[in-house]
């Protein structure tokens, strides 16, 4: 269920099924990279103003699932215009700096990202542009990326399905919004 917070800007009213913190696993795979299972964590959140915050942190994960290492971290701001138009700047610890345009799709939660333009350090990979796809599917967050660099065309190189993370706090509200139960609690379930 998507929620929407009261504080919430009535801007970004659009772009609030990506609201929360998400958490799940992926693939990444690119010529000259390690290709890896993943896990990842997202953060969207608002503080009122006309922007989405957004974080991701993702590490390497081995056979079993553990954590072996840091794979990549990203932060930005995503805007969305009247039009359904998406605007995203992005910065990823590789030394990369992304201005991202799309569009959230026509009555569905779904986005289209491509990137406008990318600066890079001199230290950074070669990357020359990027596409992004992110849907909310049943109650879950997925994304595909698609990346470029002046020797690779465009292709997908990384995707994950991820779950919303309830917090302790959620638990408790939805709680105290149950309807109350007979005393004896068993007559719930009969």
């Amino acid at each position: 269920m998507i929620e929407i917070p009261s504080d919430l800007n009535p801007d970004l009213v659009p772009l609030a099924f990506l609201l929360g913190t998400w958490e799940g696993a992926g693939v990444s795979d690119f010529p000259g990279a390690e290709k890896c299972n993943f896990g990842q964590s997202v953060t969207f959140s608002h503080d009122g103003r006309d922007f989405i915050e957004y974080r991701s942190h993702s590490w390497v994960l081995d056979k079993d699932g553990n954590k072996v290492r840091p794979l990549e971290s990203e932060s930005g701001y995503w805007r969305i215009d009247k039009d359904r138009k998406v605007e995203v700047v992005m910065v990823r610890d590789q030394g990369i700096v992304e201005i991202w345009y799309g569009e959230l799709a026509d009555q569905k939660p779904q986005i289209d990202l491509a990137t406008d333009a990318v600066a890079r350090t001199a230290a950074s990979d070669a990357y020359s542009g990027g596409k992004r796809l992110y849907g909310y599917v049943k109650s879950d967050l997925m994304w595909v990326g698609e990346k470029a660099t002046p020797e690779v065309p465009l292709r997908p190189y990384m995707s994950a399905h991820l779950k919303k993370v309830v917090t302790p706090e959620e638990v408790a509200e939805m709680a105290r919004n149950l309807p109350d139960m007979p005393d004896d609690g068993i007559a719930f379930f009969r």
